[in-house]
This record gives C-alpha cells, sequence and structure tokens, in this order.
C-alpha cells in the first residue's frame, strides 16, 4: 500500500511503517493509521464514571477505530504501535462547546481543517462551531455544509445555528428546520441578544425539540465605548472601560428570562464572581440555567492589557485577580458546568494594531487543557468532567464508553509535566494568544478518533 500523506494536518499511514514527520508548525505527529494497525497505550487511568474500568490502571489495544481489549497487562508484541501513558490519563475526547473556525467567509483567520487540527492537538475530538461566519450559520443549507465538511476532519465538528439571521438580534431563524439539519444548539455566537422579546421567543421556540439557547452576557447598552475592564489597568492606560455590571445585568434578566420561559439557557463565557453566584443561585431554585466559563478567564487578569496588549483584548474582556479566583472556584466546586475554549483565531493585522480598533479574541483551542491543568487543586476527574462529560451531556453529544469493542474516540493526557507556549508551535492559522511565553502545566500525550491519531 502507497504511503498517503496530507499537507493540511501532516498525516503518514503506517501500514508499511513509514517514518513520521514532525508537523511543520509543531513539535507533535500527526497520524492517520491503517484501521488494521494495533496501537497499545500501556498503563493509563481510565477515567470514565460509566466504564466498568473508571479509576483502573489497564492496558488499552485499540484497532479498527475499536478497543479490542482491556486489560492489567498487554504484550507490547501485540501492537503496531505502543503509546506508553506516563502516569497519564485516558478519558472519552474532550468536547468543546464554543468555538469560532471561521469557515465560510473568513478562511484567513482559519479553516475548518486548520481550526480540527488545532482541536486534535489540544485533545478534542468535538467541537460546536459558532454560527458567525459569512454567510452566517442561520439556515439549513450552512448546517449542511458544515456537517458535510466535517466527514474528512479529524474531529466531529457540530455546528451552533444563529438565533437571529445573520446574527444581527431582530429576526429569529428557522431553529426547528436547522435542529432537523443537525445544529446542535443555538446562540448568536459573538453577539449577544439585545433585545429580552427575542431571548424569550427563542428560548419559547426551542423547547418544541428541547433545544438549548447559549447566549454570550454582555449590554452593549452600558459598555458601548468601552475595551476592556473598567478598573485601575483601564485608568492607566487611559482605555475607556467595560465595567463589570455590563456582564451582570445581563446575566439576571437572561435567568429572569430563562425561569419565565421554563426552557434551557447556557450562559457562556462568564467573568465575574457575582456573575457565578447569580448561576449558582438559579440552580438551586431549579431554574434551567447552565454556564461555562473561557480559558483565559480561569488564569488571566486584566493586568494582561498592559503595555496594550492587544492579544489579551477579549469579550467579555479580562477581568480582576478576584474574578480570576471565583471562576477557579466556581469550576472547582461545580457552580460553572465546564470549560468552553472560546477559540477566536484572527490573523496578525486584526491585532497588529492599535489597541483601540484591534478585534476581541484568542486563539486558545490548543491550550485550554493547560490551562485547566494549570488551576490549583484540580483533579483527573474534574478535568474530564470540565472537558469533556459535561458538555457532551448538556449538548445531548453521544459519548462512547471505554469498554471492549466499543468506538474509540478519546484523549490520554498527564499533569506531571509543563508547558511553555511557544508562538511557533500553533497548528492553528492564527496566533492571538496571550499565553504565549507562559508556562502551563499538563500534556496532550494522544488523541484518537475517526481512526486518526494525534501524538505529542
Amino acid at each position: 500500500m502507497p504511503t498517503a500523506y496530507n499537507s493540511v494536518y501532516g498525516m503518514y499511514n503506517l501500514y508499511n511503517k513509514t517514518t513520521t514527520s514532525k508537523n511543520k508548525n509543531s513539535n507533535a505527529v500527526h497520524l492517520q493509521y491503517n484501521p488494521a494497525m494495533k496501537v497499545l497505550i500501556k498503563q493509563a487511568t481510565i477515567l470514565q464514571q460509566a466504564s466498568p474500568h473508571h479509576l483502573q490502571v489497564q492496558d488499552v489495544l485499540i484497532a479498527h477505530g475499536k478497543y479490542i481489549a482491556i486489560e492489567n497487562d498487554i504484550a507490547t508484541s501485540a501492537a503496531d504501535k505502543v503509546i506508553y501513558a506516563e502516569q497519564g490519563y485516558l478519558t472519552p475526547g474532550f468536547v468543546d462547546a464554543f468555538a469560532q473556525f471561521n469557515e465560510p467567509g473568513h478562511e484567513h483567520n482559519e479553516t475548518l481543517h486548520t481550526g480540527a487540527a488545532a482541536a486534535f492537538k489540544g485533545g478534542y475530538t468535538t467541537v460546536c462551531v459558532v454560527p458567525n461566519t459569512t454567510p452566517c450559520i442561520d439556515n439549513k443549507a450552512t448546517i449542511e455544509y458544515i456537517i458535510q465538511q466535517q466527514n474528512a476532519l479529524p474531529v466531529h465538528v457540530h455546528p451552533i445555528g444563529a438565533v437571529t439571521t445573520n446574527p444581527a438580534g431582530k429576526l429569529l431563524t428557522e431553529m426547528i428546520e436547522m435542529h432537523h439539519a443537525g445544529a446542535v444548539a443555538f446562540s448568536d455566537g459573538l453577539q449577544c441578544i439585545q433585545q429580552p422579546n427575542i431571548l424569550l421567543k427563542a428560548l419559547q421556540y426551542v423547547k418544541a425539540f428541547n433545544g438549548i439557547v447559549m447566549q454570550l452576557p454582555h449590554d452593549h447598552s452600558i459598555s458601548a465605548t468601552g475595551y476592556m475592564h473598567e478598573g485601575i489597568v483601564s485608568t492607566q492606560l487611559g482605555i475607556p472601560g467595560m465595567p463589570s455590571i455590563a456582564e451582570e445585568v445581563m446575566v439576571a434578566r437572561d435567568i429572569a428570562i430563562c425561569a419565565y420561559s421554563n426552557s434551557k439557557l447556557h450562559i457562556t463565557g462568564i467573568s465575574t464572581a457575582q456573575s457565578v453566584g447569580m448561576i449558582a443561585a438559579a440552580k438551586a431554585k431549579g431554574i434551567a440555567v447552565t454556564c461555562s466559563v473561557s480559558p483565559y478567564h480561569l488564569l488571566l487578569n486584566h493586568t494582561a492589557n498592559e503595555g496594550y496588549n492587544t492579544n489579551a483584548k477579549v469579550n467579555p474582556p479580562l477581568r480582576t485577580p478576584q474574578d480570576v479566583l471565583a471562576m477557579q472556584q466556581g469550576l472547582l466546586n461545580g457552580s460553572i458546568d465546564y470549560v468552553a475554549s472560546h477559540h477566536n483565531p484572527l490573523s496578525i493585522d486584526h491585532k497588529l494594531c492599535e489597541y483601540n480598533i484591534a478585534a476581541y479574541g484568542m486563539s486558545t483551542i490548543e491550550h485550554t487543557f493547560n490551562v485547566v491543568a494549570s488551576i490549583p487543586y484540580i483533579t483527573p476527574y474534574i478535568i474530564h468532567q470540565v472537558l469533556s462529560h459535561n458538555a457532551a451531556q448538556l449538548l445531548g453529544i453521544a459519548t462512547p464508553i471505554i469498554h471492549k469493542e466499543a468506538t474509540c474516540s478519546a484523549t490520554l493526557f498527564a499533569l506531571n509535566q509543563n508547558l511553555v507556549v511557544n508562538q511557533t508551535d500553533f497548528i492553528s492559522k492564527s496566533t492571538n494568544s496571550a499565553f504565549i511565553d507562559i508556562t502551563l502545566k499538563g500534556k496532550i500525550i494522544a488523541t484518537l478518533n475517526k481512526q486518526q491519531l494525534y501524538i505529542a
């Protein structure tokens, strides 16, 4: 069989034991293996409560895209490729519920192919993409386009359908039609729905199919002239601020609308301590509201904007150290349901400019795991919950069980190593990250999905 090579991913067919090569932008290797090739993972701790092997240290043998043996000890001679777990943990593949891959329309920033490759490197096997494309994902045809394209990608890509057309926050889309076409959730993505009557109608609409609406919390009328968190750093830089209340009044409003509609609302990208508290209180009352946090709100605060660092310009903005601590505590105690990457890759032209005209967003999907692993007191099981299980459960995405004969869609990670984020190692088209040159914890050892394999 001839050696197969795909220039986008740097994939190699290992049927004839061909030598693998490094991706031009990474120290990692991305392999596409023959279905009959046997891959053995040695001595990994399995993390999945539904698996009969939960918390067991096992050898795992994979072939034909399935687990063919899970035992205490499997001879390396039984495999064509051996991956040593390095005190690592095997979990169902990570699920990202909010990412921008920019296709169609903005392929200079990212494409479905480069975004999927970056996600695969970051441990993801499933990614839900926001509708802010050109044309936007606000109709059946665009939903079907995304689903068709994802067949050739190493990760499962699920489109999030727009709530309003283009998304302009005015006219509701045909959400039922998009749901039947394959939309996994509904949101105006990077745009926050400003009109309460539109959000109410959307929440009532999705009840017909038990759907969920996602909302980014940002009241434009309060922070229309701001560019970063309103506080001491914005004052020192002379940059108009975006006060915390611009998020908090939107969170309070949306919780009230959710309670009235008796529907399901997910608030993504929360950034303030008060937002966490309001959502936790709403949950305690039985209101069907959930929330997620971005990786940058978990570790970075508004001082990252010093020096007019446009890579730290995001929306909602980076807040205070106290807010960062509240995000971490909320993730640890379950008040925050999961981490969504909010991956928003942007070309250098969008960031190499004056702060006030720079675009909002950060390239995160390759390092979201490392950020989560860097949180004090985080445990491997919480990592499994907030990067894999919870998002899949909320969105109704099927998760293969780790047991013999089941489909293999998994991530192998370790916590005993550190990573310095290097700008030259990005697989994503864009490197607009405020984590560059920062030391983070953890390592993605391997990602397996769709009979494809990433090895660090």
